[in-house]
């Protein structure tokens, strides 16, 4: 169980921050739908399934798919809010904030993952 958790974590820091590169990706996620965010959701997805399918097989899509799902709107949800209240990193605390909150939802997504796996 701990493996597959310090998997999802390592996952989402290479998901998120190294694959995160394009500006197509991290500048449209707060358009709804927007195939950069879809793209970018998509890897996470995919990321889920490399380090469930060991551990659960093909029950991993499942819990992908929920991954990708989760972490589309988490980011939508944080770009808008971001732009609603023109929240940057060089001019407001608040930015910091809702990236820390951004964060901790991404992760507790993957302990909702393990407790229904396990």
């Amino acid at each position: 169980m701990l493996e597959v958790l310090l998997g999802l974590f390592i996952k989402h820091f290479i998901c998120d921050f190294p694959l995160q590169t394009s500006p197509w990706m991290y500048r449209n996620k707060g358009i709804y739908l927007h195939p950069g965010g879809i793209a970018h959701a998509a890897v996470h997805g995919i990321g889920t399934l490399l380090v469930l399918s060991p551990f659960i097989g093909l029950v991993a899509l499942k819990f992908a798919l929920l991954d990708m799902l989760i972490h589309y709107h988490v980011d939508w949800a944080k770009m808008n809010i971001g732009k609603r209240y023109n929240l940057r990193p060089d001019n407001s605390d608040w930015f910091w904030i809702l990236l820390g909150l951004d964060q901790l939802l991404h992760h507790l997504t993957y302990f909702l993952i393990i407790y229904l796996i396990f």
